[in-house]
């Protein structure tokens, strides 16, 4: 069995993502890893080929950032990273810039591949998520927030990634057929000095929303206001050993009284109904759990 680690990045550098520590997370489990690296306006090439390892892969593309379309821009570098590939490899493992793997996670994730090694009805594997905000001590608690996404697939022509990236289907247009394991994948894209936070976003936006919307929007921020997030609890674990040096040179401060609930009216009525049925209704879910 071959294990490939995918992933793209640009501006990593000028955004502040942890890039590093995301390829890092997830290398030990990889026999090479390839990195689409866009043409960027900072160093993001150098700080990739300054990683000490030689399952490391770079392609380098240029990314088309006139399609606007709910951020297509991103799934389709993450197909060439994909169709970049080795041949031979049996899983696919996509990281963000912004996620990482804690290491305790390790053997319930080789022990998934090696057991659907041989089982082709299962396309991919589906993660749980905790999404750090505001600071690497809380997590979101309400509903907005997704609660698993596949990150490994079975390397497959016909598989390929949905809408902005965030998961994968497989052509013309069907959920892929997933085994949910125990194991999550930390994201730590909201976790940010708040100056940064908001270049980021505006950033970011580009791939969304018209440069008027922005104008209107963003452009007057010069930090972003963490305070106006609905709902966090406190996060009790550890992080993985990757994250260490970035936790340490945190330099801003956040923090936030858990016992307040800014549930939308949407929200409140579907916590209602799921208490009395027993499950989430109206998860996203694009997957296919067997």
């Amino acid at each position: 069995m071959k294990v490939a680690g995918f992933t793209i990045a640009r501006n990593v550098i000028k955004y502040d993502y942890p890039i590093v520590e995301a390829i890092s997370s997830i290398l030990p489990l990889c026999d090479e890893m390839v990195v689409a690296v866009g043409k960027s306006e900072d160093d993001t090439l150098s700080l990739i080929q300054s990683i000490p390892s030689e399952k490391i892969r770079i392609i380098q593309t240029v990314w088309d950032d006139s399609v606007r379309a709910g951020g297509r821009t991103f799934a389709l570098e993450t197909d060439k990273a994909l169709r970049a590939v080795s041949a031979d490899v049996t899983w696919c493992f996509y990281i963000q810039a912004d996620e990482v793997l804690h290491e305790q996670y390790y053997p319930a994730v080789q022990q998934a591949m090696k057991r659907f090694e041989s089982d082709t009805s299962v396309e991919g594997l589906l993660f749980n998520y905790k999404h750090f905000y505001g600071s690497y001590d809380y997590v979101g608690e309400s509903w907005r927030w997704y609660q698993r996404e596949i990150r490994v697939v079975r390397n497959l022509p016909s598989v390929f990634s949905y809408r902005d990236a965030q998961g994968f289907r497989k052509r013309p247009n069907e959920k892929l057929r997933v085994k949910l394991i125990d194991a999550f994948i930390y994201h730590y894209g909201w976790v940010k000095d708040p100056r940064k936070m908001q270049e980021k976003i505006t950033g970011w936006s580009k791939f969304y929303q018209t440069d008027e919307w922005i104008d209107q929007n963003l452009a007057a921020a010069n930090e972003f206001d963490y305070s106006l997030i609905d709902s966090l609890e406190r996060f009790n674990g550890t992080h993985p050993l990757v994250m260490e040096g970035r936790i340490q040179r945190k330099n801003w401060s956040f923090d936030h009284d858990i016992s307040r609930k800014r549930y939308s009216l949407r929200e409140r009525v579907k916590r209602l109904i799921s208490s009395l049925v027993g499950y989430r209704i109206g998860e996203y879910k694009n997957y296919r759990i067997t």
